[in-house]
């Protein structure tokens, strides 16, 4: 398999002003599953518990997402549960039990190892180390983090930043990270630090990546309801890497095209709870939405004299 993903299978419980859902399909590794698969057949390494429910889980595997890394244990499965305000910009999280996800040393089968994209989901950046450790010689590699390591294990990420292509974070995550308020800095300053490039994820206002001699902006699609903001910075990780892997090709203009591919991800995320939407799309129903983007970008200079 090209495509592997190591990160958390999560069942997650949210409340939003629209409604809520208890004990539904998430975690990082889920969501940028069934966003990737689109495009790409994909594998997940990650673990749950013995209450999971596998049969969803077969499902899944159904439409070419490999679950042979996925462990299985005794004990509960990573349960998280969160509730929205009414604008979807900020969340509370109201519990937090990691259950098995808590002592997961993650083992690479075999016949992953030799994986070209490989997408170090969000979790201790020494296991993060401790996968790629055990990757062969991976083609690209990108890696999610968020505040907690940023703060409680900085040393160990900034020895992974030197070991990755790109750093995939949103925009509070590079601010802390760097020490710098402004966006374009606090990229310059991760650039300086490892990775050849990185997306900063900005929620409503877009995403942007960011390389040695580039900018790219992509905005977030407009959007008349929203009902979950749970993992679309995964699915938008999913759908980002997805392209990547079904093109094989990491070129300045394919990454930028990646960009598109993954905001249109994370916008179809957000319609639904849980993964209910990344289910239901097809690639047509994708591949329209992603030309519906290059729509709202595109202009002719010769617009503005």
């Amino acid at each position: 398999m090209s495509l592997t993903i190591i990160g958390s299978v999560a069942l997650d419980s949210v409340e939003t002003p629209f409604g809520e859902t208890a004990d539904a399909l998430g975690g990082s590794a889920l969501y940028f599953g069934c966003a990737a698969v689109h495009m790409h057949p994909m594998s997940i390494i990650g673990v749950v518990g013995n209450d999971y429910p596998m049969a969803e889980l077969d499902k899944l595997a159904a439409r070419g997402v490999d679950i042979s890394g996925l462990e299985r244990v005794e004990g509960e499965s990573f349960r998280w549960k969160g509730k929205y305000s009414y604008d979807l910009q900020n969340r509370e999280t109201l519990d937090t039990r990691l259950g098995v996800f808590a002592d997961f040393d993650p083992k690479v089968p075999e016949n992953l190892q030799s994986s070209k994209y490989v997408f170090l989901g969000n979790i201790d950046p020494v296991l993060q180390l401790n996968v790629l450790d055990q990757m062969a010689k991976p083609k690209f590699v990108v890696c999610d983090t968020m505040n907690f390591w940023i703060s409680s294990k900085r040393d160990e990420l900034l020895a992974l930043m030197k070991r990755i292509d790109l750093l995939m974070v949103n925009d509070a995550e590079a601010r802390e990270l760097s020490g710098d308020w402004n966006i374009h800095r606090a990229a310059r300053w991760i650039l300086d630090n490892g990775p050849r490039m990185v997306v900063i994820k900005q929620g409503e206002y877009g995403a942007v990546l960011v390389t040695e001699d580039s900018t790219f902006y992509v905005p977030a699609y407009p959007l008349e309801e929203i009902f979950d903001p749970t993992g679309a910075g995964d699915s938008f990780a999913g759908g980002f890497m997805g392209h990547l892997a079904r093109t094989d090709n990491v070129t300045r203009d394919n990454l930028r095209v990646a960009m598109v591919y993954g905001s249109t991800m994370g916008s179809f995320a957000v319609e639904k709870f849980s993964v209910n939407k990344l289910n239901e799309i097809g690639l047509e129903e994708i591949e329209e939405r992603a030309r519906k983007f290059a729509d709202l970008v595109h202009f002719e200079l010769e617009d503005l004299k």
